[in-house]
């Protein structure tokens, strides 16, 4: 199982509104890739441009190099943010049902039902209605729901969304899995923590158009240099306000967070902590993926 997507050239207006702005970008198979903006960006627009449920202006979602149409999009899943589940329908039942819609046997569907639903960890809820479940057992009903067909291309919109950290890490687990598998895993979400664990590569896109596409180590890597200095008793970091070259990002709990120019040499920073006091903690720290995020948007 592999393949490649790829967005090309997205366009769509709501009247005076453009909602995508000749976007593209790819999404590789074995990564998860995160699909990041802020709201009214443009992500579930494209989500439901990629399964032909809205119209474009211009663009087209190609898989493995061809256009895509029905035939494909049923080797795909999907997980929208808002329910797509029948409430008042049985757990199992619906989901087997689904499984068929995507061309699986009855028998293939009931045996792919069972066996989400033991990894998922609800197969005791196989006889009840969704709308008596948890907001958390719903979220794992609506994932196997786009997984009981074993797709290629998996595309989430918001899967995380009030999940305790149980759920979140059996979700997260789950999607990992099926990209090692060789699927394509994309992902929408606004906690970055999150997908800065989850994800390999990331998509930013903001008033439709994609304004940062890499992967998170290179994005984390990228920009100015930044230490993370304590001092010992010294919760105000006066010493490091006056630091030429130096900005002051965040400080927290006796730790502050500088941003240095390329000029700056970090020798100089470590003696003038020092003056002030016992240096307890002096490393280089990566960017945090909301860093790169605000960065984007700026």
């Amino acid at each position: 199982m592999s393949g490649v997507l790829e967005v090309v050239g997205l366009r769509r207006t709501y009247g005076t509104v453009t909602a995508l702005d000749d976007l593209s970008f790819e999404v590789p198979a074995g990564r998860v890739v995160g699909f990041l903006g802020p709201n009214g960006a443009g992500k579930t627009t494209t989500m439901r441009a990629i399964f032909g449920l809205t119209d474009l202006d211009a663009g087209e979602v190609r898989w493995n190099g061809a256009s895509v149409g029905q035939k494909e999009r049923r080797r795909f899943g999907y997980m929208p943010e808002e329910r797509g589940l029948y409430p008042g329908m049985l757990v199992g039942e619906q989901l087997e049902y689904l499984g068929r819609l995507h061309g699986l046997t009855a028998a293939d569907a009931k045996a792919a039902t069972n066996t989400w639903l033991e990894r998922l960890d609800i197969a005791d809820r196989r006889g009840s209605k969704v709308e008596t479940l948890s907001h958390g057992n719903q979220q794992r009903v609506q994932l196997t729901a786009a997984l009981v067909h074993q797709p290629e291309l998996l595309v989430l919109d918001e899967p995380l969304s009030g999940l305790d950290p149980t759920g979140i890490d059996a979700i997260g687990q789950v999607l990992v899995d099926q990209a090692a598998a060789g699927c394509c895993v994309l992902l929408s979400s606004h906690q970055l923590d999150q997908v800065e664990d989850l994800c390999e590569q990331v998509r930013i896109i903001d008033q439709g158009r994609m304004v940062v596409s890499g992967t998170v180590d290179e994005l984390e890597t990228s920009g100015a240099r930044r230490l993370v200095v304590r001092v010992e008793g010294d919760r105000a970091a006066d010493w490091a306000q006056q630091l030429p070259g130096v900005s002051v990002s965040e400080l927290s709990a006796g730790a502050v967070r500088l941003v240095l120019d390329s000029s700056v040499n970090s020798d100089d920073v470590l003696r003038a902590a020092m003056q002030a006091g016992r240096v307890t903690e002096f490393s280089f720290e990566r960017r945090r993926l909301s860093e790169v995020f605000r960065e984007a948007l700026t």
